[in-house]
């Protein structure tokens, strides 16, 4: 069961208090076991959608370690709907990693296709489509219209009007929604995951598609350690110590390079005195044992409920 809202917990560590910020985590990480964080949001009015039209399943594409492929598994595991991955990698099979084990464990049909052939297929489904006429096509990441309003509610849930709201990002959908849910009021930080500048324009026509006209946000691409997956001994130090301070798990592909980002922004200087900061948890987690199992050791600890 989903536990929605989700918590907000605040956070009183001796750094917040020097520079006079008022720190708070959204636990969107706790919202589910296995469809947390954002990926909730985002197929929640999806699966509705699904559900009106009839369709017996979902569709969607991914990566090896993608939240996203288990969470669309998991989610519709627990609806009632059938699930279909077209995973990158013709190399790969069910039992290649803990993400797809677990996908593979509710209920996903993987098709593992090359790079090219995904790229294709992704920016032209049409014969998947027509080959699976009674499922419900969700794109990579999850990100469309639905999502983003799925996101949007998570303003709702706070009870007190944040100076600054950050995120992680990937796909940009969370931040999207986050920019929408806000309504020109405080402040969106999106850290980026992912290396290069393209980021920036692919999410001002992320809104422009979407008819999201407030602009009041910074999207920031000098954090992602290298690269998507990528991350320096500094940042396993930081998630080791933000988690011994805190009791907050944090994975390194997305959170802990959003914490991480903040952390220094804030020695910079960066947030206005006595600011309400809400930093979302978007989750994530699934992902540490798949981390772990590529490194070939044990570098973070992971949940037990994801090492399958």
């Amino acid at each position: 069961m989903a536990q929605i809202p989700s918590p907000i917990q605040k956070l009183v560590l001796p750094e917040f208090q020097d520079h006079q910020l008022e720190v708070w985590v959204k636990r969107d990480d706790l919202i589910h076991p296995h469809v947390s964080g954002n990926k909730y949001r985002k197929l929640k009015y999806n699966i509705q959608a699904a559900k009106e039209h009839g369709k017996k399943g979902l569709l969607t594409f991914g990566g090896a370690y993608s939240n996203h492929i288990a969470a669309t598994a998991a989610a519709a595991n627990e609806h009632s709907l059938q699930s279909i991955g077209i995973i990158r990698g013709d190399e790969l099979n069910p039992d290649s990693n803990p993400t797809l084990r677990l996908a593979s464990h509710n209920g996903m049909e993987m098709r593992f296709v090359t790079r090219t052939k995904f790229r294709e297929l992704k920016a032209d489904p049409s014969s998947l489509i027509d080959e699976f006429p009674d499922h419900y096509l969700l794109p990579e990441g999850g990100t469309n219209h639905l999502a983003i309003d799925g996101c949007a509610e998570i303003l709702n849930e706070i009870n007190f009007e944040p100076d600054y709201i950050i995120t992680a990002l990937g796909t940009g959908g969370t931040m999207a929604g986050l920019v929408k849910g806000m309504r020109g009021n405080g402040h969106t930080i999106g850290v980026s995951s992912l290396k290069g500048s393209f980021v920036h324009k692919d999410f001002q026509e992320l809104l422009d598609q979407n008819t999201i006209d407030n602009r009041n946000f910074t999207l920031l691409d000098k954090y992602h350690f290298g690269g998507y997956g990528k991350l320096d001994q500094s940042l396993v130090d930081f998630i080791k110590d933000f988690s011994k301070l805190s009791s907050i798990t944090l994975d390194p592909i997305y959170t802990g390079k959003m914490f991480y980002a903040f952390m220094d922004l804030m020695h910079q200087g960066f947030f206005i005195t006595n600011s309400k900061i809400v930093l979302l948890h978007t989750g994530g987690l699934q992902g540490i044992a798949g981390f772990n199992e590529k490194q070939g050791r044990k570098v973070f600890d992971s949940p037990k409920i994801y090492n399958f």
